[in-house]
């Protein structure tokens, strides 16, 4: 399943990153289509976002435009197996500030094991990290750029990380727990 939401155009970016303490965590839960189902405290005071304005729209209301959607698909396509991921992510707050999570998704299933939602749990991220991956996102956004389908440029950028993770030997998890 691929379920990738496009950004509220309306929101300007500022330029300005947001920071939460390392002993906060952000905590949101969606159903089957990544509409937000349930937020913490945290999610609303860094996002900007009430927990009525939350309600009922898609995860995505915080999706930075900066952030390749190659790793969305990455998610979703794991997430969706039943597989849990671990992922450096940008954020866009309400008011266009940006701010980095390092992402816990894991699926919610009923009592017969059927997938019937999905759980993030985000904490603040080391920012040497962030220093490794900004790069290694900003060439999977520039080869999702060069292409004139949106899909196809999220399907190179996607063979293009999966090349780069490949040649490491490792998978996505083991390569954001190395850096």
């Amino acid at each position: 399943m691929l379920v990738i939401f496009t950004v509220d155009t309306q929101t300007m970016i500022t330029g300005k990153q947001r920071f939460f303490d390392k002993n906060q965590i952000i905590v949101s839960k969606t159903d089957l289509m990544g509409k937000i189902t349930y937020v913490n405290d945290v999610f609303c005071e860094v996002s900007g976002y009430s927990e009525k304005e939350s309600l009922g729209k898609p995860q995505s209301i915080v999706r930075h435009p900066q952030m390749p959607r190659c790793v969305f698909k990455l998610l979703w396509d794991t997430i969706s197996s039943g597989q849990e991921i671990f992922a450096y992510v940008n954020n866009l707050a309400k008011n266009g500030d940006n701010y980095w999570v390092f992402a816990h998704v894991t699926p919610s299933f009923n009592n017969d094991g059927k997938i019937i939602g999905y759980h993030s749990s985000r904490r603040s991220p080391n920012p040497k990290a962030i220093e490794t991956i900004s790069p290694l996102y900003s060439a999977l956004l520039a080869e999702e750029e060069k292409h004139k389908n949106r899909k196809d440029g999220m399907l190179a950028a996607y063979d293009m990380l999966n090349k780069i993770l490949t040649s490491k030997g490792i998978g996505y998890d083991a390569f954001v727990f190395s850096l």
